[in-house]
């Protein structure tokens, strides 16, 4: 049977405030728990034990640090876990055990914690019940489970300093943890790294901090051991603790996150279990957006269709998590908010999609300080080479200070056992320049690069350190081919994913008239032009268009005084192009975002597109290499080159036959991935012809 709600039992069964115990102790506590743990069949490594072990100090802690601090300060307090499931009526009776307990823990304690509710936001009751929704008792042996419960019994949480103390053991088992989760992908953020992060982002009381991939909350505790000692009243306190905010996906690190951030002093952590990516943009309002992100994002993982699905309206055509995820903080942001990001490599020099984003951020925000963090950061888990970008929504970018962090002397890269330490970034600090950035230099480690670079390279950001030679070539091997393992891993998933696709469709003929429509082209093509009153002084961005449909080109920007008489033309964002001359050879483009602003000459058809009839995107691969080339061309009269010119009256007369609109959309979306993957290839193709200057480099340096 269940305990009983008596005050004499409580009275007998709980034993006085246990001593206060040393690290030591802790530790060798934590281990005869976790050797009891190893004694039970229904627990199979790590990964099963320490949530089970979490799951039950998370209760003790709660029972010590919230419910009896608070019925000490205030008067009536009703307790949040009632009897007979707090944990004095459990956790401290050691008589209670066995099978009784077991079915008690089971089929009672565990069905009351995941129904707990209040509607009051901030109550613990939801805190504790969105914990419970997957937390299970994996032990089978309710004696066992006993002997666990007895082992956190004599935990002491009564001091600060015990609270401390427990704090630091908890983090070296979530560490341990990591280690054993490293294998399937897991890989979590060096403790140097995220207090560097913290540091430099300069937090303020009254600020709200965000972790949208908070995994066991290593940023958010890092940023409230910044600022707890700041508030000067109860009240600044409970408001620190409601701007702490996170998100995590997993339920796993979403468990051992809240009893980290409990065991670091907040009782009630507003952490929320969801898709952060779905979450972000379905709360796109003001209200939501915060003073500072702090977050390491997963590396090369692919978000499912529904999620990556609901950024297509913003033109953001990736599954990719990294780039969804760096447009979503950009979003996230309130005016004048700021951002310290890991990003792999590949998020620099990544074109496409990729490049559109990064064209948002240094339109956006200010990107003023990307830190290049040294080989094997994260090993052993992964090569992938990553970075830091530090971005503030205070203007666009001018210009962006890259340090590149260099190994210590006499090491090749980190492990396990000399994993990064937080002394390794003293010289990137003392040249930062404080909250201001005052001051900066070129060094052997710093240099800048001006908007206008980033601009001519296609917002690539893979630009290297002028005082060093090529910036791939000269990196380790082991780096360059993590790089090119990503892009390979990456591209295979989005195959497979259009394989999949393709699978699942029904087999049809998309030339059968009764599945679409005829049209004139006049009908859905609206010629669209908007002159530009040219001022000699000002500063024009011009484009141009590649055949064979592969897209726009950024010339490089001029004068109007450069411009002369030529007639030029406004481009806006969902513009279909056309080359008016080599339109016959897939001189076919679609203006996005990157291309607002810029400007096309009288050479160029630029037309608008009715969306109740057909995708812009579809047509974009219909004209520039489908069966719309020859509809271009039997309307451009003359033999070859400059003699074929687009008539305006005759291509609108010409008629087409389209697939329906959904049709098109999927069409489009294929082709747009396959584009993307080609687009890595090409990249990928510099990166290995990199990879043998940097194994020759290695060799004659002595690092292979």
């Amino acid at each position: 049977m269940p305990p009983q709600d008596t005050t004499s039992q409580l009275a007998i069964d709980v034993p006085a405030h246990p001593k206060k115990r040393t690290r030591a102790e802790l530790q060798s506590a934590i281990k005869s728990a976790r050797d009891i743990m190893r004694k039970d069949a229904g627990l199979n490594g790590d990964l099963d034990r320490l949530p089970q072990l979490t799951w039950i100090l998370f209760l003790r802690a709660f029972d010590v640090c919230v419910e009896e601090e608070r019925e000490a300060e205030i008067l009536g307090y009703e307790r949040v876990i009632q009897p007979p499931y707090d944990w004095k009526s459990w956790g401290a009776r050691t008589e209670f055990t066995g099978k009784e307990f077991l079915d008690f823990v089971n089929m009672k304690l565990l069905p009351y914690l995941r129904d707990l509710k209040s509607d009051e936001e901030g109550d613990p009751r939801n805190v504790i019940s969105t914990i419970f929704q997957d937390v299970n008792n994996r032990m089978l042996s309710g004696t066992l489970l006993r002997d666990l419960v007895n082992v956190v019994n004599g935990i002491n949480f009564d001091s600060a300093d015990d609270i401390h103390t427990m704090a630091f053991v908890y983090e070296s088992i979530l560490k341990e943890m990591r280690d054993a989760a490293g294998d399937s992908g897991e890989f979590y953020t060096p403790r140097p790294v995220i207090r560097f992060m913290v540091e430099q982002s300069f937090l303020g009381l009254g600020e709200s901090i965000l972790d949208p991939a908070c995994g066991t909350g290593g940023f958010l505790v890092e940023a409230y051991e910044e600022l707890k000692e700041l508030p000067r009243s109860r009240v600044e306190l409970a408001e620190l603790h409601h701007n702490i905010r996170g998100m995590e996906k997993k339920p796993l690190p979403y468990l051992l996150g809240m009893m980290n951030l409990l065991l670091h002093g907040i009782d009630a952590p507003n952490v929320i279990r969801t898709n952060a990516l779905r979450k972000m943009r379905e709360e796109s309002s003001p209200k939501h957006r915060v003073n500072v992100v702090l977050t390491n994002p997963p590396f090369g993982g692919e978000e499912e269709k529904s999620v990556a699905a609901a950024f297509d309206s913003a033109g953001v055509g990736t599954h990719e998590t990294a780039w969804l995820f760096l447009y979503s903080v950009i979003e996230r942001l309130k005016p004048g908010g700021r951002c310290a990001i890991v990003l792999p490599n590949s998020v620099l020099f990544g074109g496409g999609v990729g490049a559109k984003i990064k064209q948002k951020l240094m339109r956006e925000c200010n990107l003023h300080t990307i830190v290049r963090l040294p080989q094997g950061v994260f090993a052993p888990y992964t090569p992938i080479a990553a970075n830091i970008l530090f971005f503030e929504k205070a203007g666009s970018t001018k210009e962006t200070w890259f340090y590149e962090l260099p190994l210590p002397e006499g090491r090749r890269g980190y492990s396990k056992t000399k994993p990064m330490r937080y002394e390794e970034f003293a010289g990137c600090v003392e040249w930062w320049g404080g909250e201001r950035r005052f001051e900066r230099k070129q060094t052997d480690q710093a240099w800048k690069v001006s908007i206008a670079e980033v601009e001519a390279n296609g917002y690539s950001l893979e630009l290297s350190n002028p005082r060093a030679g090529d910036d791939l070539a000269h990196r380790a091997p082991l780096d360059v081919v993590g790089e090119i393992l990503v892009g390979e891993r990456h591209a295979l998933q989005e195959v497979e994913a259009l394989q999949r696709e393709l699978e699942e469709l029904s087999i049809r003929n998309l030339a059968d008239e009764e599945t679409g429509n005829r049209f004139s082209i006049g009908e859905f093509l609206e010629l669209s032009r908007r002159p530009v009153d040219v001022q000699p002084e000002a500063i024009y961005r011009e484009i141009g268009i590649r055949s064979f449909g592969r897209g726009v080109i950024h010339k490089p920007p001029v004068t109007g005084e450069e411009i002369g008489a030529k007639r030029v033309f406004h481009i806006e964002p969902g513009d279909l192009l056309f080359s008016n001359i080599f339109a016959w050879e897939g001189a076919v483009a679609l203006a996005g975002e990157s291309e607002r602003g810029y400007i096309g000459s009288h050479r160029f058809m630029t037309y608008r597109v009715d969306s109740g009839i057909a995708d812009s995107g579809f047509l974009r691969f219909f004209f520039a290499i489908g069966p719309g080339l020859e509809v271009i061309r039997a309307a451009s009269p003359g033999s070859a080159g400059r003699n074929r010119t687009l008539g305006i009256k005759a291509f609108a007369a010409q008629t087409v036959w389209l697939p329906p609109l959904p049709e098109q959309k999927r069409i489009s979306s294929q082709l747009n991935r396959i584009v993307q993957v080609s687009e890595a290839a090409e990249e990928r193709s510099h990166v290995l012809a990199a990879l043998r200057i940097s194994i020759l480099n290695a060799a004659f340096t002595g690092q292979l």
